[in-house]
């Protein structure tokens, strides 16, 4: 059994950090992924690529594959600057604006 242990990016669709702070560890799957006859679904015999698990910290994630025997690789996250605005989103309906507001 394999597994990765990373920290998730942010979402696309927000500019906010939730559900990053965590790390994950997830096994990586060892058969290939089917298509159903009937359904036309994908789908995969393999149901341990089905597990998310999260930890606090990326040691806590490496001791516990140690500890189970699972081969892993951890995937460090690449860092980034914040991207905070002086107004934040509320100066977009601030009522003393310097300049005209359109779309």
């Amino acid at each position: 059994m394999r597994a990765r242990i990373y920290k998730p990016a942010k979402t696309a669709m927000s500019s906010g950090t939730a559900k990053t702070r965590d790390w994950v560890l997830e096994f990586v799957s060892e058969t290939a992924r089917e298509i159903d006859p009937l359904t036309g679904w994908t789908g995969g015999r393999d149901t341990q690529a089905q597990v998310k698990l999260q930890f606090e910290t990326r040691k806590d994630a490496e001791d516990y594959a140690r500890d189970k025997g699972v081969e892993y690789i951890v995937l460090r996250p690449q860092g980034r600057k914040a991207n905070l605005r002086a107004g934040g989103y509320g100066e977009n309906f601030a009522t003393n604006r310097r300049a005209v507001w359109t779309h």
